[in-house]
């Protein structure tokens, strides 16, 4: 048995900030569910998880090309239906050009650069830019060796490779809001995989319930990264200007 003081993390975005699920390298899960402010409040202290997996890109190239960073193409062959959860992100510099702008200003602001860095020309999702305060906060914190415990995961991909390599037939959300029998679905894997039942059912203050259940998935990659056992897409990972890993694992 692993030290017992040992944790690991799964960690998603949140309302509130972020989740995170704490869990043991292994045995029977014994799950922390804790909500911070910022990432720094868990993953930059003496007792930060040994291994973290968040939903959240790690490594960003100076500039795109045909197939994006990489990492996206590949993980939405093994998504199939539920391949649209998986954003594409843009360079560096489109990603850090909104900061300090209102959001309609800085979208445009984003895709302009993003245009200007990418070949062939390609812009920016709205559903990418609502990432980009949080990509930017993690990857402030990011060292290349910091990057060997903190690592880019992707919630859809874990549910798929955790259920025998079979994506999740039902979506989580449907217009924006939740859709009950997608949640279903992932809580009752979650289960069959050794989560309480209960624990499953009610997010905590400051965190939707898919928040919930993704940071959940996320604490098991991170129990695969921990043992050796996680897939890399790609495998090896590439590295970005920073010397950081791109790269999805689950």
């Amino acid at each position: 048995m692993s030290d017992p003081a040992l944790r690991l993390a799964g960690i998603d975005g949140c309302p509130a900030g972020w989740i995170a699920c704490l869990v043991a390298p292994d045995g029977p899960l014994d799950p922390e569910i804790r909500i911070v402010a910022r990432l720094d409040d868990l993953l930059d202290r003496p007792d930060a998880p040994a291994v973290a997996a968040i939903d959240m890109p790690i490594g960003l190239p100076d500039r795109i090309g045909a197939g994006g960073r990489g990492p996206e193409r590949l993980v939405r062959k093994q998504v199939t239906k539920r391949r649209s959860s998986v954003f594409s992100i843009p360079s560096r510099t489109s990603v850090y050009a909104a900061e300090g702008l209102d959001h309609d200003e800085g979208f445009a602001r984003a895709r302009s650069v993003a245009l200007a860095t990418s070949d062939p020309p390609k812009s920016v999702s709205k559903q990418a830019h609502f990432l980009f305060p949080k990509i930017r906060e993690l990857d402030r914190l990011l060292t290349p060796e910091r990057a060997e415990r903190i690592v880019e995961s992707h919630p859809e991909l874990a549910f798929a490779m955790l259920n025998g390599g079979d994506a999740m037939t039902l979506p989580k959300k449907v217009k924006s809001r939740p859709n009950p029998p997608g949640l279903d679905e992932r809580r009752a894997l979650l289960v069959a995989l050794g989560f309480d039942a209960a624990l499953l059912e009610r997010p905590p203050r400051g965190a939707a319930i898919d928040d919930l259940l993704d940071a959940c998935v996320l604490a098991l990659v991170a129990r695969r990264v921990h043992a050796g056992q996680a897939v890399s897409f790609p495998d090896p990972p590439m590295r970005d200007g920073r010397g950081l890993p791109i790269a999805i694992r689950a």
